[in-house]
């Protein structure tokens, strides 16, 4: 009867996930599966520590013990957890029931530090508004998707733009993380130096990054969720990991403090700026959303399905729309949940490595992800400092991007440069960003080779101009 059973769940499985067709197996894929999720779940660690200094956090209700002790003690980080986990499980899951491919969503890096020290800490808007950004770039993404401008979008910005891009998020989220561990600090006289590494925090941040890097190294899978959880071991002696709130196995916190915690009303009217202004500022954010999780999504597809062999006869991956519209709606489902946008994992090459090749991948990491919301207790011992190799090993990740930018040809190669320099001197990926679409075309039509500009560049060059002469100081 077992038998029977079993054969029916697997012939299922087969005719729905087309297991034969893509050279595949329900071992291979649920395997591939648990690699894509080992490799990516450090991101429930990461984000609600990142989001945490936008201001989502209890603090000044509950004290410094909430700081301090993260997902057990305060309610809406912990709520940002659960948002984290069903965001990337709703994500995944869609992408493998819908698309049937093998890649895993969550809140995207670089997209959560955008949500954090650009619109909340630099532009000054509450978590609430940053919220709502998100939910109308998702809702702008279902649109373009479905009228398939967004893949016109993406093949209208230069090739070694987005490279820069890439790079230079990578740099911006390395010096969160060296900045969060306590191994780079404000200096009066050089804007920046060495922190102290006699403290322990800093010298359990380094012992982290040491211990990570050199797992990366050893291509051991799961290496930067292995260091987080090593570096919050060895901080107990530190006394930087406290175990006063550990819980192994707990229900799921509730939802409550962040679903739906939109503010429309106060994103147009913040202090001191014009309604203009205002909605100047919201619709520069929007894009700015739209245009990283278009480079950071577009280009997982790609390199990831490149890696897989699952392109059509024009390059192309398969079902890309399918892909993008599941990315759309992981990230307004996100912003009702309570968390920055989602996006589509490059550690997704990790599970295809493995021999993932259709949509039942994505379903096991998407399970994965729902089974981790009974161990938010764990989560809440994870320090800062723990979680700061991870974003210094992601950073170097993403920087590797550069090395394909064509250097030789000084209009790529300016504009390439203010983006990738600019993220991390400005503390904004929007500025990165802004700087390379406006140096693109005076460089371009400088040397009379304006023919190679697509229509769009010069749209979002004047939006960006626009925005500095209406607001000059945010």
């Amino acid at each position: 009867m077992k038998t029977n059973v079993t054969k029916q769940k697997s012939s299922f499985l087969e005719s729905y996930f087309h297991l034969k067709e893509n050279d595949s197996d329900v071992k291979t894929e649920i395997l591939a599966g648990i690699t894509t999720f080992v490799t990516m779940a450090y991101i429930i660690f990461v984000n609600p520590n990142v989001l945490k200094i936008a201001g989502m956090n209890s603090e000044n209700a509950v004290g410094d013990a909430a700081a301090k002790f993260g997902v057990g003690s305060d309610p809406i980080v912990a709520s940002v957890f659960v948002a984290t986990c069903l965001a990337a499980a709703v994500g995944t899951l869609i992408m493998g029931l819908y698309a049937n491919l093998p890649f895993a969503q969550a809140p995207g890096m670089g997209l959560n530090a955008f949500f954090t020290y650009t619109v909340c800490l630099t532009l000054g808007f509450t978590w609430h508004q940053a919220l709502s950004c998100v939910l109308m770039s998702g809702i702008l993404f279902i649109i373009i998707t479905v009228t398939s401008i967004r893949e016109k979008i993406v093949d209208a910005i230069p090739q070694n733009l987005k490279y820069a891009i890439s790079g230079g998020i990578g740099l911006f989220i390395a010096l969160i993380g060296l900045k969060s561990g306590g191994l780079i600090v404000a200096n009066q006289a050089t804007l920046v130096g060495f922190g102290n590494f006699a403290k322990p925090g800093t010298l359990l941040a380094i012992i982290g990054i040491i211990i990570t890097a050199i797992l990366m190294s050893r291509g051991v899978k799961g290496s930067i969720l292995i260091g987080i959880i090593s570096t919050t071991i060895i901080g107990i002696p530190f006394k930087i990991t406290s175990l006063e709130n550990l819980h192994v196995f707990s229900a799921p916190p509730s939802i409550a403090p962040t679903f739906a915690a939109f503010d429309f009303a106060g994103l147009f009217s913040k202090g001191g700026t014009s309604i203009g202004g205002a909605i100047l500022s919201v619709i520069m954010v929007v894009i700015t959303i739209c245009l990283v999780d278009l480079f950071d999504t577009i280009g997982t597809l790609v390199g990831t399905a490149t890696k897989a062999g699952m392109l059509d006869e024009n390059g192309k991956v398969l079902r890309m729309r399918k892909a993008l519209l599941c990315d759309a709606v992981a990230t307004t489902v996100g912003s009702f949940l309570g968390t920055s946008t989602v996006s589509t994992y490059v550690e997704s090459t990790s599970g295809v490595s493995e021999g993932g090749r259709t949509g039942l991948t994505s379903v096991t990491v998407g399970i994965l992800y729902i089974l981790s919301l009974f161990f938010s207790g764990l989560v809440g011992i994870v320090p800062g400092e723990a979680t700061a190799p991870a974003l210094v090993i992601v950073g170097v990740l993403m920087m590797s991007a550069i090395v394909k930018i064509d250097f030789n040809d000084f209009t790529e190669a300016v504009p390439a440069f203010f983006a990738i320099a600019l993220m991390p001197f400005t503390y904004s990926i929007a500025n990165g960003i802004a700087a390379a679409m406006i140096f693109y075309p005076i460089t371009k039509i400088a040397t009379g080779r304006q023919k190679e500009l697509h229509p769009i560049v010069y749209i979002l060059a004047l939006l960006f101009i626009l925005r500095y002469i209406l607001l000059p100081f945010e």
